[in-house]
């Protein structure tokens, strides 16, 4: 064996080696959600299964708590085609395919159910298809994390009750109008700020689901959740089709199969954990308290004609596709 052959082989090898190590995609997902809430441990458990079944070809290393950048800064590294999938809800989506934020919009699901068989209508696949044209393919939509209620120390029934109140939110413009609709002051603050932000006085409490409330221990600081359910908290999973396409067809597979599952995972999970948290929440000290949702309704509804991108009469294509779901059952 000449010097000449072994040299090949050695290059061979060497080069064999640095495409297998070429060949391992590591992507990072980004999310607001705290480490301890049942979206992040779901999202974790689907993490951990995809790199076990592609042998760590795919690796996903998920950043709760907003370690990296979330909202819109968060849906702009999937459009620049960095190796990343954003979990923001649609109203961020919104930003790119208007009609996907109206989606979002207040007062529109009666349950978990009603918003899952939406996600499966053609008028839904539409907007899909539009986001991946933008630079986003959304991997699913189906991660749901409860009705979001307003979180204070004060007991509210109707607008009147709001008036002033400095509420956080999300640096959405959705929900900063719903918010204002609804008759409260929103004040757009970061997440992990929010804690000490009620417990200064610096904004009177959030908004924000029963989950949330528990996981995060906001119960603390804020010991009444008003049940005005003026958005469903749900998030959807996004990544650039240009890293999709850098997947094998079996990669593909497994991931859509595992983000499928966990997705299924963490809604039969939610409604369990949406009654057993009521009561640690009773149990810490926390009263709950039905609203006037006529009013809120009323006055939310206007919200869906503040948004000059948003389909002319938007509200009333989702209605109709909400009143098809439920003449279905």
């Amino acid at each position: 064996m000449n010097k000449q052959f072994l040299s090949t082989l050695l290059t061979t090898a060497l080069l064999g080696a640095s495409n297998f190590a070429f060949a391992k995609t590591d992507i990072n997902m980004s999310l607001v959600f705290t480490e301890n809430e049942l979206l992040t441990q779901e999202l974790i458990k689907v993490a951990d299964n995809i790199r076990e079944r592609t042998d760590g070809e795919v690796n996903i290393k998920v950043f709760p708590g907003g370690q990296l950048p979330v909202y819109k800064d968060n849906l702009e590294q999937v459009v620049n085609g960095a190796n990343w999938i954003a979990v923001e809800d649609l109203s961020y989506l919104g930003d790119y395919v208007p009609d996907f934020a109206a989606l979002a919009g207040p007062m529109l699901y009666k349950s978990y159910d009603e918003y899952l068989a939406m996600m499966q209508t053609d008028y839904v696949a539409d907007l899909t298809k539009k986001a991946e044209e933008k630079g986003i393919k959304v991997l699913n939509a189906d991660y749901i994390f409860g009705f979001r209620n307003m979180i204070t120390n004060k007991q509210i029934e109707n607008p009147e009750d709001m008036k002033g109140m400095r509420i956080r939110v999300p640096g959405s413009q959705l929900f900063i109008s719903t918010l204002e609709a609804m008759g409260a002051a929103p004040a757009a603050l970061p997440f992990p700020e929010t804690y000490a932000g009620v417990q200064q006085g610096v904004v009177d409490g959030l908004e924000g689901s029963i989950l949330t409330m528990y996981s995060t221990k906001m119960y603390e600081v804020a010991k009444n959740m008003s049940k005005t359910g003026h958005f469903l908290g749900t998030v959807g999973l996004y990544i650039s089709p240009t890293v999709w396409e850098k997947l094998s067809a079996d990669e593909q597979k497994i991931v859509m199969e595992e983000i499928l599952a966990g997705a299924k995972s963490n809604n039969e999970n939610l409604v369990k954990l949406d009654e057993e948290y009521t009561q640690k929440l009773k149990a810490e000290g926390v009263t709950f308290n039905e609203v006037d949702t006529a009013q809120f309704n009323a006055l939310t509804a206007d919200v869906y004609n503040q948004f000059p991108k948003w389909s002319k009469g938007v509200h009333a294509t989702i209605n109709a596709e909400l009143d098809k779901i439920r003449a279905s059952k």
